[in-house]
């Protein structure tokens, strides 16, 4: 099944899409927009703002004038607010039918935004579990409260939907997401919940986020975690590119050096991460650290490096094509970086 968002599309194959989400109030129309344009440059394709409240609502609609990606309204408890933001020009809503009260005031969510061919995520955490699932298995109980709100909204001809089940934990998150895949044909927004700070934040969503995408779930991933929103967004492009899953992209690969390493392989590999990262085309450079299994162990790339005492071997598709002088090594790979 495929959904639109905005002006993209997602699922049925489409390009997994990079979600991130404001840390900005609402209300403070100069700062999200502000925020939304430095998510936009790290590559950001949908962003998410909260909407506590009818002022957040109202503000939508000059930070939505300013942008140029859809942004998703985070609607909890009050369907007015639903509503309100679908006006101001959101083009998802994400909620859970189940927390906006009677089943009236779904059918008049569901029917409005079926009008405007607006649709929504069903965001299920395993913090908000309603109580008739709490016996049993987190993930179990996420994929049912999920399938729950699916057939509430299905009951009234809805079917314009995006599902996620986000755990803080890893093994719960996968094991959700894997049941509700087996379940249902909808799109899926994947990812980690309450990762954590940076570090912590980054291994658990690329083990998670990774594990998913390797099993073909996945549809939209939001990398979430305790620091700078387009951090989310450079972490989410690098496991997107680690699978081959992301746009056409510079693949820097470097050795961990060794006692046979006569080179700086960090600094020079950050000189070219640094001199490719603006390339948009599939090449892959290798950094080795010596002339021992460099070539070989990178034979798959385009071209690299291997170190050695005074000079260093070039290679190319794994062939020694020439030697030059240690001093000469930034100047050559910059050069061979320029014929990209």
């Amino acid at each position: 099944m495929r959904v639109k968002i905005g002006n993209i599309y997602i699922g049925d194959g489409e390009k997994i899409a990079i979600q991130s989400m404001c840390n900005t109030k609402t209300t403070d129309i100069d700062g999200s927009i502000k925020q939304i344009l430095q998510l936009e440059k790290y590559g950001c394709d949908i962003v998410r703002l909260t909407v506590p409240d009818m002022q957040s609502a109202d503000a939508l609609k000059e930070i939505i004038k300013a942008v140029h990606i859809p942004v998703v309204a985070d609607i909890h408890f009050d369907y007015k607010l639903a509503i309100a933001s679908c006006d101001s020009g959101a083009s998802k809503i994400r909620i859970n039918p189940g927390n906006i009260g009677d089943e009236s005031k779904v059918k008049y969510v569901a029917d409005y935004l079926n009008e405007r061919q607006i649709p929504i995520r069903i965001g299920v955490n395993g913090g908000s579990l309603e109580k008739q699932y709490k016996h049993l298995p987190l993930a179990e109980a996420m994929c049912k409260s999920a399938l729950g709100h699916v057939a509430l909204l299905e009951k009234y001809n809805f079917y314009n939907t995006i599902i996620s089940v986000k755990s803080s934990d890893v093994r719960t998150s996968v094991e959700a997401y894997r049941l509700l895949k087996k379940s249902c044909d909808y799109p899926l927004h994947v990812g980690i919940t309450e990762a954590g700070i940076y570090e912590k934040g980054v291994i658990k969503s690329a083990i998670g986020i990774g594990s998913l995408l390797l099993d073909g779930i996945g549809d939209t991933i939001r990398v979430s975690l305790s620091d700078e929103p387009y951090k989310e967004v450079v972490i989410a492009k690098e496991i997107l590119n680690s699978l081959d899953l992301g746009d056409p992209h510079v693949e820097v690969i470097s050795c961990p050096t060794c006692g046979r390493t006569n080179i700086d392989v960090a600094g020079l590999a950050q000189t070219v991460v640094a001199a490719t990262k603006n390339i948009k085309k599939s090449a892959k450079i290798a950094v080795m650290g010596c002339v021992v299994n460099g070539p070989g162990e990178a034979s798959r790339c385009d071209f690299g490096i291997a170190g050695g005492k005074d000079k260093s071997a070039i290679f190319v598709k794994g062939q020694v094509v020439k030697t030059i002088k240690n001093e000469d090594l930034i100047k050559e790979i910059l050069q061979l970086i320029a014929k990209l």
